[in-house]
Order: C-alpha cells, then structure tokens, then sequence
C-alpha cells in the first residue's frame, strides 16, 4: 500500500461550476478574476467566518503581501513573528524593506509564546504576524493585548486555519487581517490561492485592498460604476483569484464542515491509536488547548530527538508512507541569518524542528489506510525503540 502525505479530496461539484463557465463562454462568462463565483466564495466566508471583508487572493502569500502593504511597513520596521513557520510568513515583511523579529514558540501548541513577544517589542515594532500552527490557535487574547498596549498591528497567518476558531471565533477574524491558504495541501483547496481577511471597520482601508490587489489600479469601483474610468492610484500587483479557481473553491467551501470533521475523524483515530506509545514515553502527541476548536489540518508527533525521527521517517518511507518533518526554522536558514542579526538563540524552535514528524492526514483517507500506517509506525516502533 502506497500512503502519499496529501491527497485533494473532490466534493463532486467542482467539475459541475467550472462547466457552468465553460458552458457559457460564448455568453459572456467570465473567466478571469473576480467573477461570480469568487463573489461567492467571499460572500460565503463572510457569513460563515462573520467576517468584515473576504477577497480572494492567488494564494496566501499574496494575502501576507497585501497585508503588509496595508500596514505600511517602512524600511527599519520591526515585525514579530515565529521562527517555526513557512518562508512566506516572513518574505512580504523583507520585501518591504522591513526586518521580521523572529521569537520563539510555545513547547505545548508550537505556536508563538505571547511571553516572548512583548520583551522583543522596540520603538521601530510595527506589527505581530501569529501564526496559527496546525490549525491550532494561537493564545489571541494575550496577543491582541500586547498589540493594544502597543499600538501594534495583528495579522493572522492562519494559512492552516480555515473553519478553525478561538473561543468561538474563527480564525483569520481576530486581528487586524487575517490570510488563508488554498494550496493542494490545505483542508480547503484550489491548487493555489489563498484569501485576505479584513477585520477593521474601515472602508477606506478596504477600497486601498482592492486597489492593490487589482494593479494598484482603482478597477473595482469601474466595475461597481463608482468611477467612469479606472487608473493607476497606488502600488499594487496582480493578486485576484480566477474565477474559473474561484469555482473550484467554492464547491468544497460549501462542503467545508463535512470535510474538516472528516480530517477531525482520521484525527482522532491517530491520537487514540497512538496514545500508547506516548504513555510509553517514546512520543508526544499533540496538545489542543482549551480554547481551541483546531481542524485536524496536521498530525504530528514529537520524538525524543533527531536522530530517531530521521530513522523513523525513513524507515515508514521504504514501506510507502509519506511521512515528512518542517518547518526548517527560518532564523537559521541562509536568508534568515541575514535578517536576523545578533538576535539571541531560539532553543524551543530548534529543538521542536529536530524531533517532529507530520502523518498523511486527508479527507479521503479511509480506515484501511489509517490502519496500516499504524500497524507499519507499530512495528518499525517496536524493534527499534
């Protein structure tokens, strides 16, 4: 049995919108972006996340940019964020000439450690970008205090947080912005794209979005028939979804609750077949705080050290399983020690890097699968340990 590490899962209405487009082409279809259907999906993550203002973006990268162009992020400006996270988090940050704060995480969620936050806040700090990791919630109270007491901005990284929530709100509608992935390897997808998440009440700051996500051209309220004639208004880039993605999208956020409690099945069976071994001391499962209602976007587990997570990961490999490890900690990638400076060590960070280990985990894994993924980790375990 071959076990890839992420498998779509297709609802079965995606090929029905997309041939709704194609369909009627010759009618004037549209197929670029911000079209009918990524109106939809907008007006439908609006109301289900209560959001302020959802527009879609080519993928989350593009979301942290616009998020970062919104906040004015100058050269010399300081943005905290974890080290634990994917490149993106930090690159819009760079690009803007500004310099990303790297600080460690939390040992229990692996998300950033609201402790370390406020003592990596100087007069050139600009905003906090928390990540959300595994769709588990970040500690959002205490971070939206510090950025209060601060007057900091927030932005959500929560590229793995679709339909997960704190405290009832869902993530991405916490902060300032908040960004979501709909990358092949997401609960939610379209291949590539992602979406911005405005939470302030600000129209104004929502129109400069929409400019920048249209070429910084003020093309949207063309279209709305606010202006005559759209022009160049501001820096911007190409940042709007297809609609022909956009229809994609849309057939599996309306099937979004079935499938997160899907990955929350397959979850759930991990944790209880793998909690043996934890109780054994070989791993740790992972911690779900009280305030978090996560989306089983990732299975991990934690070893005592590298060496056997790399044994491990390449032994479930011969036998056909993708299991993989991430993230690289960006504080000490070739790039990062450039930014980074003579910041102090990041040991949590290093040390999670070393010994995790991410299962498959998607909404059409069956029992079959799971099973044998369990019964390989099982006995490769068991002579080795």
């Amino acid at each position: 049995m071959k076990i890839p590490f992420a498998r779509p899962y297709l609802t079965g209405n995606e090929q029905k919108y997309i041939n709704d487009i194609l369909a009627n082409i010759q009618n004037g279809a549209q197929i670029s972006g911000d079209g009918p259907y990524g109106k939809k999906c907008e007006q439908l993550m609006e109301e289900k996340f209560v959001a302020r203002k959802v527009l879609l973006t080519t993928s989350c990268t593009s979301a942290l940019e616009m998020a970062t162009r919104l906040i004015n992020i100058q050269p010399g400006d300081e943005v905290i964020m974890p080290s634990f996270t994917f490149v993106s988090t930090a690159n819009p940050v760079v690009i803007a000439r500004g310099r990303p704060v790297f600080v460690d995480i939390d040992p229990d969620t692996l998300n950033i450690d609201p402790t370390k936050i406020e003592e990596a806040i100087t007069p050139r700090t600009k905003a906090i970008y928390s990540v959300h990791y595994a769709g588990v919630s970040c500690a959002m109270d205490e971070i939206m205090s510090i950025a209060k007491r601060h007057g900091l901005w927030v932005v959500e990284d929560a590229a793995q947080g679709v339909g997960a929530r704190y405290k009832e709100r869902h993530l991405g509608t916490i902060g300032d912005f908040g960004c979501y992935s709909f990358h092949e390897t997401k609960n939610i997808t379209c291949g590539e794209g992602g979406a911005l998440v405005i939470n302030r009440d600000d129209q104004e700051l929502i129109e400069r979005a929409e400019i920048i996500r249209e070429k910084g051209t003020d093309r949207s309220k063309f279209h709305r028939g606010q202006v005559d004639k759209y022009t160049w208004v501001d820096v911007g880039s190409s940042y709007v979804q297809s609609d022909i993605l956009a229809a994609f999208l849309y057939a599996q956020l309306e099937a979004m609750d079935e499938m997160n409690q899907r990955r929350m099945e397959i979850w759930n069976d991990y944790y209880t077949q793998l909690k043996p071994f934890e109780e054994s001391g070989m791993i740790r499962l992972p911690v779900i705080p009280d305030y978090a209602e996560h989306n089983a976007h990732i299975f991990y587990i934690l070893f005592r050290d590298l060496i056997v997570r790399d044994i491990i990961m390449d032994r479930l490999k011969k036998d056909k399983i993708h299991a993989v490890f991430h993230y690289m900690p960006l504080h000490s990638s070739p790039q990062g020690k450039k930014e980074r400076g003579d910041q102090t060590s990041i040991p949590i960070t290093d040390e999670i890097s070393r010994r995790i280990l991410r299962f498959p985990i998607y909404s059409g894994m069956n029992s079959k699968e799971i099973n044998y993924v369990i019964s390989i980790f099982e006995k490769i375990v068991t002579n080795f340990l």
